[in-house]
C-alpha cells in the first residue's frame, strides 16, 4: 500500500539531518523518505512529505504509524527509467472546432524536461508541463497542460496528476476556450467531458493510477501535534463533530460544483455578506475535517481547494514558470489606468492584456479580497501536493496585486487600502505563504518580503506611534465608515486581530509587536471601565464624534457614545447583565448581543480575536477571556466550529 503525506513539525523537533522510521501498532517498523521541503530558522524540519510502503492493508483494516526520529541516512536520487521502461503513457486532448490539441507527459519526460518535486527511492515524482499543440506543432496560445507524476517503484505504480491551465498573465487577448477535453493514461480514456467551458486565468486538476487502481486510504493526521505545532490556530479539540454534519458535507458533494470549473462548496460569488460556512482562519469543512480526521470531510476540504481553481485569480508567468509574482512586476494590478502601471525602472507598463472581446471573459464566479476563504493552506500542509501549494500562491499573490499599485505602494504590497476585512484575510495568507513555501523555491523569499513590509508598514502606523489611536483598532482602509463615519465594524477589526495573531503563532516576530497593540481592543470591550460585556460585539462601534473629530481615549467613551446611538432610553443606567438589560434587550440573562446562539455570530467572531489576545494579555487577557466564558448562551460550535478557537 503505497502512501505519501505531508507532516509539519513544530520548532526543535526535528534536526534537519535526521530521517524518520514508522513504526505500526502491530510492531512492524518501515523505512520512511522524507522529502523535507521547508525549515524553521533553528534549522529544524519545518514541513517535510513523507512517504513509504506499507507491508500490506486489508479491507477496512486501521493502522496507527508512530514517527520515530533516526539517524540520517544516505540520500538516492531516483531516475525516470524505471518509470518509462515500465511502459508508463499519459497524456491530454482538447478538442477546439474540430482541432485536436495534446500534451504527452511521457513525451516530454523522455525530453528530460521533468523537474523533481520528491526524490528518493520509495516514491518520486516528476513534474513536466508544456502547451497543447496541433500534431503539426502549432500550440495553443492560453491552455497548458502540467502533469505530476508520483511512481512508486516497489509497486511499479504511478500517481498521474493532470491539470489544464489557462491562466498565463501577460499573454495577449486572454478568453474563455471551449473544448472537449479527453485524458489517457495507459492508452485508455480515464476522462472524458464535452463542450467544457474553461474560464480565464483559470485551472482545473484530476488525478488518477496508472498500472492499478487507486489505493483507497485514509490517513488521519495526529491533530493536536498539528495544532500544538502553531501551524493551525488553537481549535477547541474537545469538540466531537456529529455524523449528521459529516453526513451533510457529503451529500453536498455531488454534481457540478464538483466538475472542472465547478467552485465546491465555496460561494460562486464571494462578496456575498452574512454568516457563511466559508469564512473564518479555516472554512468550517476544514475545521470539521482537522478536528474529526473523517474522510466526508477530507474529500471537501481537499475538493474544494481543487476548485478554487475555478476563480479567475490565477496568473502565471511563462517567463519563470510560477505564478506571477510582486517583485517581479511591482506595477502590476486589476484595477487604476495603464499609466498607474508605468514601471519606471524598466519603462515597461505592467497591466495584464486585456480580454479579447467585452464578453471573450464572461464567469459565472467572482472573487475579492474581502471575503476569501482559506482554499489550500492546509490541503498543501497535510498532503504535500504541489498544486496545492501553487494554489496557495496564486491567491495570496493575487491578494497584493489586484490593488493599485499607488495605493498599495507598488513593490511593498500593502494591504492598507483594503477593507478591514479585507487586510485580515489577505494578511492571513500572506503569512501562511511565507512560512510554508518551500526554502528553494523562489517566492519564498517574495511572500517573506511582501509580509515584511506589511509587518512594517502595520507597527510604524500603530504600536510604535504615539500618535496612533488609544481603543487598539484598525483605521486605516475602509475602516471608520459606519454612522456618517463616526464608527467602525468591532467583528471586521477582530478578523485583522484574528490574522495578526495567526501570524504570531507562525513565529513572525512582528506580528507578535502589533498583536500585543490589537490585544487592548477586544479585552477592554470584554472588562474596560465603562463597558458592559453583554455589548462586547456589537455590529457597529461609535469611536469618535465627527467624521474630523479626534478618536475617542478610552473604551468607556466608545460604548458610552455607541449605546446612546442604538440602546432604548434608560438603558446606560441598567446594570450590566442584569435582568433588567435582558428585557430591554430582549435577550436571556447573561446573553450578548450580536446573535451569541449562532456559531459565525458577532460573539462567535470575536471568539478568535479574544483567544489570541488573551494568550500575549497577561492578567487582564485572561480575566476578559473568562468574563467571554462565562456568557450564558454560546454557540452549539459542534456544527459550525470555525471560530471556537480558546487560548494557549
Amino acid at each position: 500500500m503505497p502512501v505519501t503525506f505531508g507532516q509539519v513539525f513544530a520548532p526543535g523537533h526535528l534536526a534537519s539531518a535526521a530521517s524518520l522510521s514508522g513504526r505500526l501498532d502491530n510492531g512492524v517498523t518501515i523505512p520512511l523518505q522524507l522529502d523535507v521541503k521547508a525549515k524553521h530558522p533553528d534549522g529544524s524540519v519545518r514541513h517535510a512529505i513523507i512517504s513509504a510502503v506499507l507491508p500490506s492493508l486489508a479491507a477496512g483494516e486501521v493502522r496507527t504509524m508512530t514517527l520515530n526520529r533516526d539517524a540520517a541516512t544516505a540520500s538516492t536520487t531516483a531516475t525516470t527509467a524505471a518509470l518509462m521502461n515500465s511502459g508508463f503513457t499519459a497524456s491530454v486532448n482538447a478538442t477546439i472546432a474540430g482541432v485536436r490539441y495534446s500534451a504527452s507527459a511521457d513525451e516530454l519526460i523522455k525530453k528530460a524536461l521533468a523537474t523533481a518535486w520528491l526524490n528518493g527511492s520509495t516514491a518520486s515524482e516528476w513534474q513536466v508541463s508544456a502547451p497543447l499543440t496541433t500534431s503539426a506543432g502549432v500550440a495553443h496560445p492560453h491552455l497548458t497542460a502540467r502533469f505530476s507524476v508520483r511512481w512508486y517503484d516497489a509497486v511499479k505504480k504511478a500517481r498521474v496528476d493532470v491539470v489544464i491551465e489557462n491562466n498565463w498573465a501577460y499573454e495577449a487577448a486572454p478568453q474563455n476556450v471551449t473544448y472537449d477535453a479527453d485524458i489517457l493514461v495507459g492508452g485508455k480514456s480515464v476522462y472524458a467531458k464535452p463542450a467544457l467551458q474553461h474560464f480565464h486565468h483559470a485551472r482545473w486538476r484530476k488525478m488518477f493510477w496508472w498500472n492499478g487502481a487507486a489505493p483507497e486510504i485514509n490517513i488521519k493526521h495526529n491533530s493536536g501535534y498539528l495544532i500544538d505545532s502553531r501551524a493551525l490556530p488553537n481549535y477547541n479539540r474537545t469538540l466531537s463533530i456529529p455524523e449528521s454534519v459529516l453526513n451533510n458535507l457529503k451529500s453536498k458533494w455531488t454534481g457540478a460544483a464538483i466538475e472542472p470549473m465547478g467552485s465546491g462548496l465555496a460561494i460562486p460569488y464571494m462578496p456575498t455578506t452574512g454568516g457563511r460556512d466559508d469564512i473564518g482562519m479555516l472554512p468550517q469543512w476544514a475545521v470539521v475535517h482537522l478536528l474529526s480526521m473523517d474522510r466526508r470531510a477530507r474529500d471537501v476540504t481537499l475538493g474544494t481547494a481543487e476548485q478554487a481553481g475555478s476563480y479567475s485569480a490565477h496568473y502565471r508567468d511563462k517567463k519563470t514558470g510560477q505564478p506571477v509574482s510582486l517583485i517581479d512586476y511591482p506595477y502590476m494590478t486589476l484595477v487604476g489606468t495603464p499609466g498607474d502601471t508605468m514601471n519606471p525602472a524598466t519603462k515597461q507598463y505592467e497591466s495584464f492584456p486585456k480580454c479579447a472581446t467585452t464578453t471573450a471573459c464572461t464567469t459565472p464566479y467572482t472573487h475579492d479580497v474581502s471575503h476569501q476563504p482559506a482554499f489550500a493552506y492546509m490541503p498543501y500542509m497535510l498532503t504535500g501536493d504541489h498544486f496545492f501549494l501553487e494554489e496557495l500562491q496564486f491567491w495570496g499573490m493575487y491578494n497584493v496585486f489586484n490593488s493599485n499599485p499607488g495605493y498599495r505602494e507598488n513593490i511593498k504590497g500593502l494591504l492598507k487600502p483594503e477593507q478591514v476585512r479585507g487586510q485580515a484575510w489577505a494578511l492571513r495568507t500572506l503569512a501562511e505563504a511565507a512560512y510554508i513555501t518551500p526554502d528553494n523555491d523562489r517566492l519564498k523569499e517574495h511572500f517573506n518580503r511582501i509580509l515584511d513590509s506589511n509587518l512594517d508598514w502595520y507597527n510604524q502606523n500603530y504600536p510604535n506611534n504615539p500618535n496612533a489611536n488609544k481603543l487598539g483598532i484598525i483605521v486605516n482602509g475602509y475602516a471608520v465608515v459606519y454612522s456618517s463615519n463616526r464608527g467602525m465594524a468591532p467583528w471586521m477589526d477582530d478578523f485583522f486581530t484574528a490574522a495578526i495573531g495567526h501570524a504570531h503563532d507562525l513565529g513572525f516576530t512582528k506580528a507578535t509587536t502589533m498583536l500585543k497593540w490589537k490585544a487592548q481592543f477586544p479585552i477592554q470591550r470584554m472588562m474596560g471601565e465603562g463597558t458592559c460585556y453583554i455589548r462586547g460585539a456589537m455590529y457597529s462601534m461609535m469611536v469618535r464624534d465627527s467624521q474630523t473629530s479626534p478618536y475617542y481615549t478610552t473604551i468607556g467613551q466608545a460604548f458610552k457614545a455607541s449605546d446612546a446611538a442604538e440602546m432604548p432610553a434608560g438603558f446606560s443606567t441598567m446594570q450590566c447583565g442584569s435582568a433588567a438589560m435582558a428585557t430591554a434587550l430582549k435577550l436571556k440573562v447573561g446573553e450578548m448581543t450580536g446573535y451569541s446562539a449562532a456559531y459565525a455570530g458577532y460573539p462567535s467572531n470575536m471568539q478568535p480575536a479574544l483567544a489570541y489576545a488573551a494568550d500575549v494579555g497577561g492578567a487582564d487577557g485572561a480575566k476578559a477571556w473568562s468574563v467571554f466564558m462565562a456568557r450564558t448562551v454560546k454557540p452549539d460550535y459542534r456544527f459550525g466550529p470555525q471560530f471556537d478557537i480558546v487560548p494557549r
